[in-house]
């Protein structure tokens, strides 16, 4: 399964409410017209679904959302969508603070649904013009964003369009032609087809900015203040800020763009520790491959995310586990985004079982089913630590992080653990993961798995 599955777990969360924040009713009318709010649209109930959880009960949501969450057999709310859902939903912007993998990706996916089917249109819009957009920093983010998209309005008429750098630039044209509801968009080929007139955000209702601090960090700010500068003002639209981290730059971004936002805060250590175990062995540099190549042999069924800091040394540890023998894929910026979707489908279905990734590029990463992260370098961001081991423990299953810590890298424990709230321990590689390592059983590739996509002219990166 996808992202999906992982939004409705247990974790603690804490809620800052504003003194006086505005509903839809006081915000200036949106630019669009709609019709009655009360003629909420009928759909055929399928057979054999799962009953609506108490929490979705609560909610009230429109039938068709409901039936999707019933199909996707989702039973309770998130904290962070407890949290967001009562706000978002009267029309409030909201800032929250939480990881990735705390459900904030249907927090304000059904936020939007419900708006849309509740406020039909009387008119279609015109092309390219979304009465909802979704902004996040990576392409394999905003893919998975999209997906979830789907599986939420299988049961309605929601069109949502997914607007990436790396993909052919006429083929997504194209696809604008016909009216969208709901783009989901990394900020340069969005920016791209605004400055075309391909894409028209005038008619924005509803903005979301997913991974805040991450375009911060990746340098997309001043593309994403001048995708915000071309929707309607904030009095006449509903913004949803998410971020990680809040520095004093996203803090002073976030006051700009939003109006009177309820204020919201997962807590990051809870992430991290309620559904993974995590294990630190201690090795030196050159014993690390001896025990990830054991360790991989004893999870001959599972899936496995290695995480590596350089994207040189991703590309060395995946020719060597390659040669091992190991069923492998990498996952880097360098990888030509084509590539990266079929690796990932790939390792989703089960034809690959090791994916070797760096930070920025594993942020996307959203795939069930994850037994073990490895940790073969500990991140310089204690924060990175959280996201890595964040891929495993979903869906309300156990997951297992291994970092292989050496001299240097004890060095970020202080950090990690100070962000965590408790002290980890280490321990020494089990004589079982310590076995000398038999002799490569594949030759080296003809061909290097980073095959550049061709560069195209006046094309902006997304």
């Amino acid at each position: 399964m996808n992202i999906l599955k992982s939004l409705f777990t247990k974790k603690k969360s804490s809620v800052t409410q504003p003194t006086q924040s505005p509903t839809k009713a006081n915000k200036t009318e949106p630019t669009a017209q709609k019709s009655s709010k009360n003629k909420r649209p009928s759909v055929k109930t399928p057979p054999e679904l799962a009953p609506l959880g108490a929490d979705f009960v609560e909610l009230d949501l429109p039938e068709p959302l409901n039936l999707a969450i019933r199909k996707l057999e989702f039973s309770n709310c998130t904290p962070i969508q407890k949290a967001v859902l009562p706000h978002s939903l009267d029309g409030e912007d909201i800032i929250a603070q939480a990881q990735t993998g705390t459900g904030k990706t249907a927090a304000f996916l059904i936020s939007i649904i419900t708006y849309q089917l509740e406020n039909p249109e009387l008119a279609p819009r015109p092309p390219g013009t979304p009465f909802a957009l979704i902004i996040a920093p990576t392409r394999e983010l905003v893919m998975q964003i999209a997906s979830d998209a789907a599986l939420l309005t299988e049961f309605s008429k929601v069109r949502v369009l997914a607007v990436v750098g790396g993909i052919d630039y006429e083929k997504q044209k194209k696809q604008l032609e016909k009216p969208v509801e709901v783009i989901v968009a990394t900020p340069g080929r969005l920016l791209d087809f605004c400055r075309s007139n391909v894409i028209n955000l005038s008619q924005v209702e509803m903005l979301v900015i997913d991974e805040a601090d991450r375009m911060l960090n990746m340098g997309f700010i001043p593309d994403v203040k001048a995708i915000v500068q071309r929707t309607p003002k904030k009095d006449k639209r509903q913004t949803q800020l998410y971020s990680a981290t809040f520095s004093e730059d996203i803090k002073r971004l976030a006051k700009s763009w939003t109006l009177d936002p309820v204020r919201i805060e997962i807590e990051p250590e809870q992430v991290a520790v309620d559904s993974v175990e995590q294990l630190i062995y201690f090795t030196s540099e050159n014993e690390k491959l001896t025990v990830l190549c054991n360790l991989l042999a004893q999870q001959t069924d599972s899936k496995v995310i290695i995480f590596v800091n350089r994207r040189d040394e991703t590309r060395r540890l995946e020719e060597k586990l390659y040669r091992q023998g190991f069923k492998t894929g990498l996952l880097t910026g360098e990888v030509a985004q084509r590539k990266r979707i079929k690796t990932l489908d790939e390792f989703k279905e089960g034809h690959i079982q090791v994916l070797v990734a760096t930070d920025v590029a594993g942020r996307g990463i959203h795939v069930d089913n994850i037994s073990h992260v490895v940790n073969y370098n500990l991140p310089e961001d204690p924060e990175d630590y959280v996201h890595r081991i964040g891929r495993t423990g979903r869906a309300g299953a156990k997951g297992i992080s291994i970092s292989l810590v050496c001299e240097s890298d004890a060095f970020m424990m202080p950090s990690i653990e100070t962000l965590l709230g408790e002290a980890l321990k280490f321990t020494y590689p089990p004589d079982d993961l310590l076995v000398k390592l038999a002799p490569p059983t594949r030759p080296r590739r003809a061909n290097d798995l980073i095959q550049p996509e061709p560069k195209k002219k006046s094309r902006r990166r997304g």
